[in-house]
């Protein structure tokens, strides 16, 4: 089945540069576009998309408020967070707000289409530099709620703790394969297995514990 995208972005050279790349992509179906937070609520009312490309500064209502209101409103709804902007003032309000990842207007194209893959798949989009933010920030944190588990870093062959190492670098799978000289479906396989034996639910939790670890 088709994932149901919808494109909120101020700008429309960038919703039609999105458009584009979604719409030759057979598994990615644009069932709408929104210019401002207010219609990008209404059309995830009346669309139901599975994932929300959006943008953060637009006007009237903002991405961050925009995307508090859909998850409210759409648990299952997905929302992705693609900007110019990757500061701590717009990452961490868009995350508390519940976008479930956040990636740069500058990656390359096939890192936006992975990213809407993983995030209607339950997993957390994140560019590079924005993963070694959060990773680092977790790290540095103090308390029991900074703990992260490492039982089932015994478990783990080589080759997935070269990958595990890769991944709290904050590399993408295609750059991990291009290191490690493997293809992208033989690092996804790995990933998922490191998440299977770590008890990790996503790649930022698996780069906080490869940090924590010194894998």
């Amino acid at each position: 089945m088709s994932i149901r995208v919808l494109l909120v972005d101020d700008q429309r050279l960038v919703r039609a540069g999105l458009r584009m790349l979604c719409e030759a992509e057979p598994d990615l179906d644009v069932v709408g576009e929104a210019d401002n937070g207010r219609d990008a609520i209404r059309l995830t009312d009346e669309l139901r998309p599975d994932v929300v490309v959006m943008d953060l500064r637009m006007p009237g209502v903002d991405g961050t408020t925009a995307t508090a209101r859909i998850r409210a409103a759409h648990p299952a709804c997905k929302v992705v967070v693609v900007t110019t902007f990757d500061d701590d003032d717009h990452l961490y309000p868009a995350l508390a707000a519940g976008a479930c990842g956040f990636l740069v207007k500058d990656a390359a194209p096939a890192e936006l289409l992975d990213g809407i893959r993983k995030a209607a798949e339950g997993d957390s989009p994140f560019s590079a530099a924005v993963l070694r933010r959060l990773v680092a920030r977790a790290v540095s944190a103090s308390g029991p709620a900074a703990a992260l588990a490492v039982d089932g870093l015994a478990d783990l062959t080589r080759r997935e703790r070269d990958v595990l190492t890769l991944v709290g670098e904050g590399l993408s799978n295609q750059e991990i394969a291009d290191r490690l000289h493997l293809g992208v479906t033989t690092v996804k396989t790995h990933i998922t297995s490191l998440m299977s034996k770590t008890g990790a639910p996503n790649r930022v939790r698996l780069g906080i514990l490869a940090a924590r670890a010194g894998a």
